[in-house]
């Protein structure tokens, strides 16, 4: 069974960063394509960025583009999601998730086999 944990999430400035953190267990994630999704208040989950087993190809949102960075650490069994000029509208709950069917990511949620509990960003003066 592989479990997926979120961290890193709080409370932040518009224009500050956060460095959220999808740490696996049960699982090694080495072949397996990842991504990052969030979900805020009274909207659908959206796509955020998506990386390959290798992190030779990554994805991301046109909201996120140029903001945000997607990166691992097959060792640590670990994805990491780099968030820089945040804005209030980047406030969200934000999940991993992990794609056994494939080594690269995909912006579609119903790709992805397992998904984290979820981490709040809230960005706000």
């Amino acid at each position: 069974q592989v479990q997926l944990v979120e961290s890193g999430g709080g409370l932040v400035q518009p224009g500050g960063s956060l460095r959220l953190s999808c740490a696996a267990s049960g699982r090694t994630i080495n072949y397996y394509g990842m991504g990052w999704f969030r979900q805020a208040p009274g909207k659908e989950r959206e796509f955020v960025a998506s990386i390959s087993r290798n992190g030779g190809v990554t994805d991301y949102a046109v909201s996120v583009k140029g903001r945000f960075i997607v990166s691992r650490d097959n060792a640590k069994n670990t994805v990491y999601l780099q968030m820089n000029s945040l804005k209030p509208e980047d406030t969200a709950v934000y999940y991993c998730a992990l794609r056994i069917s494939s080594a690269y990511g995909s912006s579609r949620s119903t790709d992805y086999d397992y998904w984290g509990q979820g981490t709040q960003v809230t960005v706000s003066s």
